[in-house]
């Protein structure tokens, strides 16, 4: 332990570390050090993004009313170019900058933008300042002309840096706007070319998010690949969403045949959204959100406005019918065949991320929701055919759910002997859940030390493979797919969330059984944090416990000691053996390296073990929450702080080790 911090031993080779290590990266050398941070990688998702940063800001301005056309063109040598009519990137001296032109400083500083104090922008996909300077430091070349107030300007750049000074080109007529013409450096993304396939995908999409603007599409025709995709065209869609519904689902049967579509404005000027729903009969259904034009594969806030919307609407109007059926009706089964877009424009948008996969705003949840619910009642109560052929279809789902839950959630009795149960499960042979116990293991090899070890009366063990999702920043989507997790709640058999009952659990007590190591704790935060999402009355009852294995075993003169760490092996030592006496120390690589009878005697026999019952006092459930967040939620920045906060205290306690 004194070597780690420099106290004792030898130095390692590279020893020194100095201020003169220490590098501070300027201007646009993060992004081109670290592209990852910036666009996700450099394979071809992140070739990718680079286009629809530019083509966003492109959007920007068409959204916000200062352009209706965007020409975007795929041309040999892998070049892409986006021109907008709109107000143009401003040329002038900036203010902070004098010797720079804005256009200068948007496209060589990170940062930078007009989109931060809302003043030029009421709605707009770009937020961080960053998309186009990240697109310029990527590029092996990029030309830009600005069109601005009769006057032509033009400029070059390469990985960043200008390779011209701006340029006033002459007088133009009847022309204004951005041009922007790059082509990706091959040092950061190798020989990966744009598909035309994919750009093109991308185009139509922001077409049909904005029935406002005309994307005029052209590509080299060497380039094209086939297929759908054409040399040229021209993207404009009135109908918005219910035009790229109806080409999505066409030829495919409905059990709603006229769509829920419609627009809707938040509050005080807040943003505005547009929707476009359909149900189908057979199938996987699809919901695709954008948040200002960007896409959101992730879902978020929105997505949850709608969900909540359309559960709540559905539900009222079964009540309006006076069918209670509807009362069981889930977000599950409504949405699970559903084929829909959403598209919301609002103020300030939080994502997750640079890459904008998830849409994070609080507010958006609310305004989403109100906008929706209000538009479904009347859509419902208009076209009651369609309504009750959906009520129908809805509730003849949540039926088929409640039958399989039946199936599963049987009582424990009946279901040791008719159920399938997770087939790595070794199950205790006591039918009743009094006196019995579950231990969950890591791996198989430390499952086949347990079932050696354990009683098998009371003892079941069901080892799991290696890290389990973390539900803490996971999707309820990925929640559900995860096999681990589904095996581990088949055998508590108590179910979760609204189909809990603690009546059905199978076993008196839980036990968490992890290698004594580093990793074995993270396993055993994360099952912690399982037990604590999804079934925290299992934790208030009480049920849930960490068995406590040893890391030292300590032999001389037939005498053998266990100790449970670094500080316990000392401890161990000094009151069980002479201060000469030779002793020969073994750590246990983990529970599967471990003898049967070591791990029955030190870990799992009653009389000899030592368990720590996981609680959650009521006073510190506040706490609790905000430090379960911090530690296992989806913001680094949260962990970073935590870090830096207790560091001091961590190395204190080290130090007295």
């Amino acid at each position: 332990m004194n070597d780690l911090f420099g106290k004792g031993g030898a130095k390692p080779a590279a020893a020194t570390y100095t201020a003169a290590d220490i590098e501070v990266l300027e201007g646009l050398e993060p992004v081109r050090r670290r592209p990852g941070m910036y666009i996700g990688g450099t394979d071809d998702n992140a070739l990718h993004h680079l286009a629809a940063e530019i083509l966003d800001n492109a959007m920007d301005e068409a959204v916000a009313g200062h352009a209706n056309f965007i020409e975007v063109g795929l041309e040999e040598g892998n070049w892409l170019s986006v021109r907008d009519n709109g107000r143009g990137i401003p040329v002038d001296p900036h203010p902070r900058f004098p010797k720079l032109s804005a256009l200068e400083v948007i496209l060589t500083t990170l940062h930078s933008g007009g989109k931060f104090s809302g003043k030029a922008y009421d709605t707009s996909g770009g937020l961080h300042g960053v998309g186009s300077s990240v697109v310029n430091a990527l590029s092996e070349t990029m030309e830009v002309e600005v069109a601005r107030g009769g006057e032509l300007f033009r400029q070059t750049y390469s990985r960043g840096k200008p390779t011209t000074r701006l340029r006033k080109e002459g007088e133009v007529r009847n022309r204004r706007g951005t041009t922007i013409r790059f082509r990706p450096d091959p040092e950061i993304f190798g020989k990966l070319p744009f598909r035309a396939e994919r750009l093109f995908r991308l185009c139509r999409s922001k077409a049909y998010l904005y029935r406002g603007v005309e994307i005029r599409w052209r590509c080299a025709p060497s380039l094209v690949e086939g297929g759908d995709t054409p040399a040229e065209a021209t993207l404009h869609f009135p109908g918005g969403l219910s035009d790229f519904l109806s080409a999505a689902v066409q030829g495919k049967a409905a059990v709603t045949p006229a769509f829920f579509a419609g627009q809707g404005e938040f509050p005080d000027g807040a943003g505005r959204c547009e929707w476009a729903v359909t149900w189908l009969e057979a199938g996987e259904g699809f919901l695709s959100t954008y948040a200002n034009t960007i896409p959101t594969p992730q879902g978020g806030t929105h997505e949850a406005g709608l969900r909540n919307a359309l559960v709540k609407g559905l539900r009222g109007y079964g009540e309006m019918k006076r069918d209670r059926r509807a009362a069981n009706v889930s977000a599950e089964d409504l949405l699970g065949g559903m084929a829909g877009m959403l598209s919301v424009f609002i103020r300030d948008p939080q994502f997750q991320g640079q890459t904008k996969d998830k849409l994070t705003s609080a507010d958006a949840q609310k305004l989403t929701e109100a906008a929706l619910r209000d538009h479904f009642d009347h859509w419902l109560a208009g076209d009651p055919q369609n309504a009750d052929n959906l009520l129908s279809w809805a509730i003849e789902r949540a039926e088929e759910r409640m039958r399989r839950r039946a199936e599963k959630d049987t009582p424990r009795k009946t279901a040791t002997r008719k159920l399938r149960l997770p087939g790595k499960l070794a199950d205790c042979s006591r039918e009743s859940a009094e006196g019995t116990e579950i231990f969950l293991v890591e791996g198989d090899s430390a499952g086949g030390s347990a079932k050696q070890a354990r009683d098998r009366e009371t003892q079941a063990v069901l080892p799991l493979r290696g890290k389990i999702l973390n539900v803490a920043s996971a999707s309820a989507e990925k929640l559900r797919a995860n096999q681990e997790l589904k095996d581990l709640i088949e055998a508590l058999g108590c179910g979760v969330g609204e189909r809990f009952d603690l009546a059905r659990l199978r076993y008196g007590r839980i036990v968490i059984m992890t290698d004594a190591d580093v990793d074995g704790a993270h396993i055993a935060a994360l099952l912690m944090t399982f037990f604590y999402k999804e079934l925290p009355e299992l934790v208030g009852q009480g049920k849930v416990f960490l068995a406590q294995p040893p890391l030292y075993r300590l032999q001389a003169g037939g005498k053998s000691v266990y100790a449970m760490d670094d500080r316990d092996l000392e401890r161990q030592r000094k009151k069980h053996f002479k201060p000469n006496q030779s002793v020969e120390v073994s750590r246990f690589k983990g529970l599967g390296e471990m003898p049967a009878a070591v791990l029955r005697d030190t870990t799992m026999q009653a009389a000899k073990r030592t368990l720590l019952q996981v609680v959650l006092p009521p006073e510190e459930r506040a706490r609790t929450a905000g430090l379960m967040e911090a530690l296992m939620g989806r913001k680094p920045e949260l962990r970073f702080r935590f870090i830096q906060e207790n560091a001091s205290r961590l190395d204190a306690e080290m130090v007295d080790a």
